[in-house]
């Protein structure tokens, strides 16, 4: 979440800020932050992982017409020239030997460089930081990971490569993880101080005066303004296309001949705008949690908005059937009113925060709280012991949550996650230009989605005042020559609706559809052991399952 409303999918600030998880939650444990969430079965601990597959999702403006029908058949070969490059001048960069040095608990880390511009290959170079777990077993290549955002940082999903891919496939494959470029430890993008961010999440996410529209609008332009001024040099090459061409020379410096790679929510975008650009190098692509690249951002951060309000009626059938469920009444849309309520009032007074950062618990950080959970089943009943305390008037544990989904460090900190996934997002897409423009989505969004709508929408806002022009990938996605492409989607996803891998899916010409009947954001290692056999056949076998296979729900 961005702006002063929650976070959002793959917009720069919205209801779920999609991307990090990890970071956060792990220093939070090392820091000891609260010996109620020490626990290794807590369901914060739980939480780590969830946040760390959140990203918020990324878009594309495509018309989806034209796509001729296609049965799945046997990939085909990639091309065996692993280091030639798309243009003479980038030979250098297709050549390079990443230098791998230890970097504790069986891992190793290099840099490998890339051309700022790739207009001007010969012009500055940026760092990509690498991460990677070598194969336990018998090597077959490399698998790239990347948990979405944008803004996730890869360094820290490959980390976490032990919970993020299977025993089976890390045997076969190295698990590589990068941090893309403006992210993190590559050449990242910075906007504020931690004071200022501070107050820029603060502001109300859902104005509902004039003087609250402007408040917005200010904290908005600076937002734009410290970007340009701490990181000009950077902000017109952050898009989705040029981390694209990053992952085709991250690959190439690998040995791999073609590309295998997991990519969660945004990082389905990035897979597909690579499948775009070098459809002969891709091996296999799992995009778990897909964006709809047909979408505009408005649209986008509707849909989004509308998921979560999903999401949130599956939390309540759930909450129901425990004894500890906060709400007065067992009915959906009656507990829908109580929470609506409690957002109401934090409006207008803050809940309390016992944390002793001084920071008002508002409407923002604790609609923030609330979604943060929804991300993972699992993690539900962090959400029942959150909302308790909020009901009671303590707004600490929801503050908490919101820290985790933005990486706000134990020390009042930040990574550059909220940053750089504006950046990016701006970039990305055409968002409108006037703070009308946004009012008037916002006001439609309340309609459709009355908890998450308005603050969703209105977390896009410095995007109407950023200082470059928006430079959006291709405008069809269709990876034409690419091998089957599996795209999987959960029927209650909280920030990637199903009905965006159903679209994703249908716009690749090779795109294959893998549904779960489930809860919470992605679907691969969630709980399914159902789609964790189709991915982990299609990842170690190339094994394309039936186009619109669907998994069970989970008992």
């Amino acid at each position: 979440m961005e702006d002063p409303t929650i976070t959002q999918m793959r917009t720069p600030g919205s209801p779920a800020r999609p991307g990090t998880d990890a970071p956060p939650y792990r220093r939070f444990l090392r820091a000891g932050g609260g010996a109620t969430y020490e626990g290794a079965r807590h369901p914060l601990r739980r939480l780590a992982v969830a946040v760390l597959t959140v990203a918020l999702t990324g878009t594309a403006c495509v018309a989806q017409d034209g796509k001729a029908p296609q049965t799945p058949s046997k990939p085909s070969a990639v091309a065996p020239d692993v280091t030639r490059p798309p243009t003479p001048g980038l030979a250098a960069y297709y050549s390079q030997k990443p230098a791998w040095t230890d970097c504790k608990d069986g891992f190793q880390c290099a840099k490998i460089d890339v051309p700022l511009d790739y207009a001007k290959p010969e012009g500055e170079r940026i760092q990509i930081s690498t991460i990677r777990l070598p194969a336990s077993g018998d090597r077959a290549g490399s698998i790239l990971i990347n948990p979405g955002g944008p803004g996730g940082s890869g360094i820290a999903y490959g980390r976490a490569a032990r919970s993020v891919l299977t025993a089976g496939v890390r045997a076969r494959y190295d698990v590589v993880g990068f941090d893309p470029r403006g992210v993190g430890e590559s050449s990242p993008v910075r906007c504020l101080s931690t004071s200022r961010l501070d107050a820029y999440l603060s502001l109300d996410s859902t104005p509902d005066s004039q003087a609250e529209i402007t408040a917005l609008e200010e904290g908005s332009r600076r937002f734009a303004s410290g970007c340009q001024g701490q990181s000009a040099r950077l902000l017109p090459h952050v898009g989705t296309e040029n981390a694209a061409r990053d992952v085709d020379i991250l690959r190439a410096a690998l040995g791999d001949p073609g590309l295998t790679y997991l990519g969660k929510s945004y990082g389905t975008f990035l897979g597909a705008v690579y499948a775009q650009l070098f459809p002969d190098r891709v091996r296999a692509l799992v995009l778990d949690g897909a964006v709809d690249p047909s979408l505009s951002p408005v649209e986008l951060n509707q849909t989004q908005a509308e998921g979560f309000e999903v999401a949130m009626r599956a939390f309540l059938e759930d909450c129901f059937t425990d004894e500890t469920c906060p709400f007065q009444s067992r009915d959906v849309d009656s507990a829908l009113a109580e929470l609506t309520a409690l957002l109401d009032r934090t409006d207008q007074e803050p809940l309390r925060n016992s944390s002793g950062d001084g920071r008002a618990v508002t409407e923002s950080w604790a609609a923030l709280g609330v979604i943060t959970p929804l991300y993972d089943k699992r993690s539900w009943p962090a959400l029942r012991e959150a909302l308790t305390a909020a009901f009671k008037g303590d707004g600490s544990t929801l503050l908490l949550l919101a820290d985790l989904l933005l990486d706000r460090r134990r020390d009042g900190t930040y990574s550059n996650q909220t940053e750089v996934n504006m950046a990016i997002n701006c970039i990305d897409n055409h968002f409108p230009r006037t703070v009308a423009a946004y009012a008037t989505a916002a006001e439609r969004a309340a309609i459709a989605s009355p908890r998450f709508g308005a603050s969703v929408m209105w977390s896009s806002l410095p995007c109407a005042f950023w200082p470059t022009d928006a430079t959006p990938p291709p405008d069809r996605l269709t990876a034409k020559g690419a091998p089957p492409i599996l795209v999987v989607g959960t029927e209650r996803d909280p920030a990637t609706p199903y009905e965006w891998s159903e679209a994703l899916a249908g716009e690749l010409s090779s795109g294959v559809l893998l549904g779960f009947d489930g809860d919470g954001h992605t679907a691969y290692l969630t709980g399914s052991g159902c789609v964790d056999k189709i991915v982990d056949a299609y990842l170690l076998e190339l094994k394309v399952p039936e186009d619109g296979k669907r998994c069970p729900r989970i008992a």
